[in-house]
């Protein structure tokens, strides 16, 4: 079952919270569209067929679809909860030129990208759309689109699905993801080989990526108010405070109190607590 709801519209594009409740391996009915879209997941996970290349979709990749292609989905996780951002071909070509199709329909979501997608839908909040949300919906799409040119090309195969199964254990918190030598183990590869591959296959490296996924964890709390750093980093794994700071800073360029700034009104942040610096 799918729903969706219009997060914001005007002429030239609309931006659409879609929920899948569905739980089936087979690929779907093909669908086609007449429009540009960025789909970024917030939840969950899935898989798109389109142009012959199969991806597996989750909150730390993206896809690109364009106007006139046949898609396919499959749903084995049970559901996903995803942002659709639909724009017209002519605001599309205000950003990529004659370039219409990206290389890549899809790349990954690295967590400048997954911020600019959390700062879209803050500003649809805001209810300021014809500039707050329009210039954030503008940057999301830049992003993309610079990600998408230098996106790796789709490969099939045994790294593929090594790759696939090592995402899989690391964004579900698998006690075997708590290391690369356990991880290999969990899979019954060589901790080189997945290293390797997974470098190859998604174009960083398994520990950026592992790093990728406790930021988006930590944007999560931030998001919901989360008062103490302290906590934070120990729930998350971090050596400590300042260790989640770091990281932060490496991954976004920001503390993580500049990101609650960022990521929560006004009128709804917590107040400072003891371990509430950044």
């Amino acid at each position: 079952m799918r729903s969706a709801i219009t997060l914001a519209a005007r002429p030239d594009f609309s931006v659409t919270a879609v929920s899948c409740r569905d739980d089936h391996t087979r690929w779907s009915a093909p669908e086609v569209h007449d429009d540009y879209r960025v789909v970024l997941v917030r939840r969950g996970r899935f898989r798109r067929r389109a142009s012959g290349t199969a991806a597996d979709i989750d909150a730390t990749t993206a896809y690109v679809g364009v106007p006139g292609e046949e898609e396919h989905f499959a749903h084995p996780a049970g559901g996903d909860d995803c942002t659709s951002v639909s724009v017209t071909p002519a605001l599309w070509r205000t950003l990529a030129g004659d370039a219409t199709r990206p290389p890549a329909p899809s790349l990954y979501a690295d967590a400048p990208l997954d911020l600019a997608h959390r700062r879209l839908l803050a500003s649809a909040r805001s209810g300021d759309v014809d500039y707050a949300l329009t210039e954030e919906l503008l940057g999301l799409l830049a992003a993309t689109l610079a990600r998408a040119v230098t996106a790796p090309a789709p490969r099939s195969g045994g790294d593929a699905a090594l790759v696939a199964a090592a995402r899989e254990a690391i964004t579900a918190a698998h006690p075997a993801a708590e290391g690369l030598l356990p991880l290999a183990r969990l899979l019954d590869a060589s901790p080189y080989r997945l290293s390797r591959a997974f470098t190859r296959e998604l174009g960083v490296s398994l520990t950026r990526y592992r790093n990728r996924v406790r930021v988006a964890r930590a944007l999560d709390r931030l998001e919901q108010g989360e008062p103490s750093l302290a906590a934070l980093a120990a729930d998350l794994g971090f050596a400590d405070q300042s260790h989640l700071t770091r990281t932060l800073q490496h991954h976004l360029g920001r503390t993580p109190t500049s990101l609650r700034r960022l990521l929560i009104p006004d009128g709804s942040r917590p107040p400072r607590g003891r371990n509430g610096a950044g």
